[in-house]
Order: structure tokens, then C-alpha cells, then sequence
């Protein structure tokens, strides 16, 4: 009963001290631009909603997926195609839309994220975390529990990806219609016709 009772103690204190937090927060900000950087605060609060949005029984869960070379060349193009959007290749977060979300996109690389369990890496890919921008992946068609395992040991490996990965990994990055103009521009450059018009009016016969 003391046990109990000591817990709820420190549960309530936990509860008031993140709304204290969460107070001050509001009365200090000047706004809440996604332009501004997280305060520790707010970071601290982050941590710990994840830990807790976590079940415990995930924490747990083992790894079915083999770590192989094949293995892992199919998780990197998945996240070249998927995740590299937001993490960017390498996982650090500089990425177009990584750097503007907030929280931004976290660097992957680093022990806060290396630290969690095989478990809790796949309940985050799977579940997604609340009041960020990582998504939910589960039950999308294109991606399912196994591709998911494959990412764990993609995530595992991001502090070791080499230059050669990350050269293959833009080649199977989304291009947007700018990026598609600029490399058929680069390509003509190279066969030497870049000064070729690139649409040709109607075509002129000269008779002689």
C-alpha cells in the first residue's frame, strides 16, 4: 500500500511538474512558429511523452528480420524512397522538410535514437509518435511489418553508411520537376548539346 501510494505521489509531481513546464512555456514564448528551435523544455517533454507513448511489452520485442547485406540494401532504397524526405539519407534531419518541422527531425545518428531497443524503434515506424511529424506506417499498402524490421537495422547501420551508399541512395531520391530539368540538363551538358534548343520550333526547309 506505501508502494502505491509513493508512486501516486510521484506520479502527480511528474504531472504538475510538466504542466509548470508547460505554463511557463506559454507565458514566455512570443509565439509558436515551427521556425523556432525547441527549448530544453520542450525537448525534455518530447523524450518523455515517447518513452511513455512506448508500451513496455514493445521494448521487448526481437528483431525477425535477418541482418544481411540484401537485407540492408532493400531497407536503404526503402528509406531513400521514403524516409529520406524528412531523416535525409544519412539521418542526420537536414533534409527539406526535416529541418521545418517541429520538433525538427532528429539526427538518428546520435545515441538518443541508437539507444532505444530493436522494439522501440518498430512501434515508432509502426505507430508513429503523437504531436510530431513522424507518421503512422502501418497498414500502408506499400509498407508492412517486415519493411519496417528492415529499417530498424538500416537505423542501426546510419552511423557507418559510406559514401557509396549515400551517392546510391540520390539516385533513388523522389525528384521533383526541377531536380528531373536539371539533370537532363547536366546529361545534355556531358554528350556536349547543351546549346541545342531544348524545343524546336516548327521545322524550316530551305531550298536551294
Amino acid at each position: 500500500m506505501k508502494r502505491l501510494l509513493w508512486f501516486m505521489m510521484g506520479f502527480a509531481a511528474a504531472v504538475a511538474a510538466a504542466l509548470g513546464a508547460g505554463a511557463v512555456i506559454v507565458l514566455t514564448s512570443p509565439g509558436f512558429s515551427a521556425r523556432e528551435q525547441p527549448s530544453a523544455v520542450e525537448r525534455w517533454i518530447a523524450r518523455e511523452a515517447r518513452s511513455m507513448a512506448i508500451p513496455a511489452v514493445a521494448r521487448s520485442l526481437k528483431n525477425p528480420a535477418p541482418n544481411t547485406p540484401e537485407v540492408l540494401a532493400e531497407a536503404r532504397a526503402h528509406w531513400a524512397d521514403h524516409c529520406a524526405i524528412c531523416h535525409a539519407n544519412d539521418g542526420s534531419g537536414e533534409a527539406l522538410i526535416g529541418k521545418r518541422t517541429y520538433p525538427p527531425a532528429p539526427d538518428m545518428r546520435l545515441p538518443g535514437t541508437q539507444q532505444l531497443t530493436d522494439g522501440e524503434l518498430f512501434w515508432i515506424i509502426q505507430n508513429g509518435v503523437r504531436l510530431t511529424a513522424m507518421p503512422a506506417w502501418s497498414g500502408q499498402g506499400s509498407h508492412d511489418e517486415e519493411d519496417s524490421w528492415k529499417l530498424v537495422h538500416f537505423i542501426r547501420h546510419l552511423p557507418q553508411l559510406t559514401l557509396e551508399e549515400k551517392r546510391e541512395m540520390e539516385r533513388l531520391n523522389p525528384k521533383s520537376p526541377e531536380d528531373i530539368k536539371e539533370e537532363q540538363e547536366e546529361e545534355k551538358f556531358l554528350r556536349g548539346d547543351a546549346d541545342e534548343p531544348t524545343d524546336a520550333g516548327p521545322e524550316h526547309h530551305h531550298h536551294h
